[in-house]
């Protein structure tokens, strides 16, 4: 137990949930990836990958949370750089898939760019934030500087992932607001954002399709594709919802109890079962259970990285935390609205859920930072916080500003 302690230090609770959340994942993705197992002709081949990042993705959680959460900022350096090149590069040279350039290969091994995107932003907007407190001033500086790098970025990810632009844009929005932004300038924002929203939902309306580009139709299919029930007189399966149907029977094949680990049926219909509808199987397998446990596991990471915001004694911790919960949190809400037929399709997977390489790795690095500002940025913990720095009265403004404003 002590050997434990000395490994595993920080908020307990936030390591609680990532062992819990591993754990789901081993389960899941070898009961969900057996159409994988089936074509490799190796039924521990899938589990085996994924297993092996998670491996990876502990030993780094292990070394981030460690290290002062201060480093963050040269990693954000490095990660902001690469995501650029990154993304740049990813329409030249990108694996598609889906219609989509999301993915880029390097060594057989692929991954997304758009991941270091969401992770360099919230480092980066964490940071400008942290340094422009002082006055009004400084804080439109800021707000000028966050705008011009998360347009730019979101102008890279959208035309071929548009959830994950959009993840983005909230994400930086909400720590803004906890930053202490003029609410004018945000309000200004939004406003712009609502009407280019409005008048991109009309031309897809209007417009199935436009020659040489066939995002347009795929945008149109998932925001306008059938609505009708499986069970509906009439309803006829189809390339444009084969796979929310099939997530919709797994949902109601698990009715309370549901089938158990390994005995679900539509896993071998659901061409992404073991990432953008994990959640459809794992209702399917454990029942009501499973429903209200896996989101009420990142409802506790939200909540216990709020708790650790309230009690930073700086600014940038402080937003750092929040950020990367955030990110975890709405990332795994999308997931689970598409699985249960709330929301379009978006190819977004279950945060450390879900079978994946980037998405996996990425997020690992979140919990790790959380941990990290847990551990170094809270003051009388059992290991040593900036006690010795006089606690930041601009970090309680924010708070308020943002009590103010609902947040």
């Amino acid at each position: 137990m002590d050997l434990l302690q000395k490994i595993f230090k920080g908020d307990r609770i936030v390591w609680i949930v990532y062992a819990v959340l591993c754990v789901i994942s081993l389960i899941e993705v070898f009961s969900a990836s057996s159409t994988l197992a089936y074509s490799t002709q190796n039924p521990f081949g899938p589990i085996a990958r994924h297993a092996s990042f998670l491996i990876m993705g502990t030993v780094g959680v292990i070394f981030l949370h460690n290290f002062h959460y201060k480093h963050t900022k040269l990693m954000g350096v490095v990660v902001l750089f690469l995501a650029v090149t990154l993304l740049i590069l990813t329409p030249l040279i990108g694996v598609r898939v889906n219609n989509a350039s999301r993915w880029i290969e390097v060594f057989g091994v692929q991954f997304q760019p758009s991941e270091f995107a969401k992770l360099a932003m919230v480092i980066f907007s964490a940071y400008v934030l942290s340094k422009c407190q002082r006055t009004e001033e400084d804080l439109t500086k800021a707000f000028w500087i966050i705008m011009i790098f998360t347009a730019g970025f979101a102008a890279l990810i959208l035309a071929e992932n548009l959830s994950t632009a959009l993840m983005l844009c909230v994400v930086v929005f909400i720590m803004m607001i906890f930053g202490r932004v003029p609410m004018k300038k945000l309000f200004i924002v939004l406003g712009i954002v609502v009407f280019i929203a409005v008048v991109f939902i009309l031309l897809l309306k209007f417009v199935d399709s436009v020659p040489g580009m066939s995002r347009w139709g795929t945008w149109h299919n998932r925001l306008f594709g059938q609505e009708l029930g499986v069970m509906d007189i009439g309803f006829k399966i189809d390339d444009s919802n084969y796979q929310t149907s099939h997530a919709n029977i797994a949902i109601s094949n698990g009715t309370f109890f549901g089938c158990l680990p390994g005995n679900s049926q539509q896993r071998d219909f659901l061409p992404q079962a073991y990432s953008d509808f994990i959640y459809a199987i794992i209702i399917e397998e454990t029942g009501w259970l499973g429903a209200i446990a896996v989101p009420f596991l990142y409802m506790i990471l939200l909540y216990r990285a709020l708790k650790i915001a309230r009690k930073c004694t700086k600014v940038f911790p402080m937003l750092l935390v929040m950020g990367s919960s955030l990110i975890v949190s709405f990332q795994a809400i999308v997931n689970m609205m598409v699985a249960v037929g709330a929301g379009p399709v978006t190819g977004q997977p279950m945060p450390l859920v879900s079978r994946g390489g980037t998405s996996t790795l990425i997020t690992c690095i979140y919990f790790g930072i959380i941990l990290s500002v847990s551990r170094f940025g809270v003051p009388n913990t059992e290991d040593e916080a900036d006690s010795g720095d006089e606690i930041d009265d601009i970090k309680e403004k924010a708070l308020e500003t943002s009590q103010e404003y609902g947040v």
